[in-house]
């Protein structure tokens, strides 16, 4: 066969290529393009409706409450409404300003401190994954030491994240390792001296009930009911460092906030019985509300160039 005719023949199939194309998968093309947009436009609506209904039961839950911090309850960085409790708490403590310490922050994307170093605040975190952005784009604000808790190590962490940041304590210390929480609470409170505390209890279990998983330094959480410790056990050690439980989150009673018996005077309108401060768990639903949190925002947060 010439080349005439082989040049001939590769024409007819580009041709029919193109007809078949034209004829079918153009149009399947140009339907999935369609049915894309429409899933996208769907979704968006979910979205919207989800986080409306949700904010909806929050605002619900948080006017039910008997205790008048809960109605303080919003999300910005937290999971939940957790931000706008702690706000309101330090306001009542009078701190414009202060240092933190977090232990179990994620990704560094969401977690209880995020909101405070927005509003110009100092601190240190400690958790075991890499975090979406680089901290130590502004070491004087942040301090990130990676590694996997225990007690051995767990005081040695602390005094290398805080150091980074040339402190020795800390106003607010909130810790969420998802299981020997308890045991990392004491060790924490025999060298720290904060204002305020805020631990994740289990909610499975109500007050008086007192349980806590078996200490394990090798703790990994299951996604099951194991894993972290009741509240009136969290009630019972924080006592003894003199503090008092003042709220538990009602968006989905997953957080406990406790502050030093020295500050009580401005909590005279909280309720002292832990059975009207208690919320069970509440998060059957997904929580994640409005816009994902950019990691550009928080390398902006922390005052470095992008």
């Amino acid at each position: 066969m010439g080349h005439g005719c082989v040049r001939h023949l590769e024409m007819v199939f580009v041709k029919a290529l193109r007809h078949i194309r034209s004829a079918t998968i153009s149009p399947l093309l140009e339907e999935t393009k369609e049915l894309l947009a429409q899933t996208r436009e769907q979704t968006r609506l979910l979205r919207s409706q989800h986080d409306f209904l949700l904010s909806m039961r929050w605002a619900i839950s948080a006017q039910a409450s008997r205790n008048p911090l809960n109605r303080f309850g919003e999300k910005f960085f937290s999971q939940s409404d957790e931000d706008g409790i702690t706000l309101e708490i330090i306001k009542r403590l009078g701190h414009q300003e202060g240092i933190f310490l977090e232990l179990g922050v994620g990704n560094g994307l969401e977690n209880n401190t995020l909101v405070l170093l927005s509003i110009g605040w100092r601190g240190a975190w400690i958790g075991g994954e890499n975090l979406a952005f680089d901290p130590n784009v502004n070491p004087r604000r942040l301090s990130y030491k990676k590694a996997w808790v225990s007690l051995d190590n767990i005081n040695e962490l602390v005094d290398q994240a805080l150091s980074g940041i040339a402190v020795s304590d800390v106003d607010v210390l909130s810790v969420d390792l998802d299981g020997n929480d308890l045991y990392y609470t004491e060790a924490l409170l025999k060298v720290l001296h904060p204002k305020l505390v805020i631990v994740e209890y289990n909610p499975k279990f109500p007050p008086p009930a007192r349980w806590s998983v078996k200490y394990d330094p090798n703790f990994r959480w299951d996604g099951t009911d194991y894993h972290g410790a009741s509240l009136s056990s969290f009630c019972d050690l924080l006592a003894q460092c003199d503090y008092t439980l003042v709220c538990c989150n009602s968006a989905t009673g997953v957080n406990a906030f406790f502050v030093k018996n020295d500050y009580l005077v401005v909590f005279k309108d909280v309720p002292q019985d832990i059975n009207s401060i208690f919320v069970a768990r509440r998060f059957e639903l997904p929580v994640r509300v409005g816009h994902p949190v950019s990691p550009r925002t928080i390398t902006q947060m922390l005052g470095s160039p992008l």
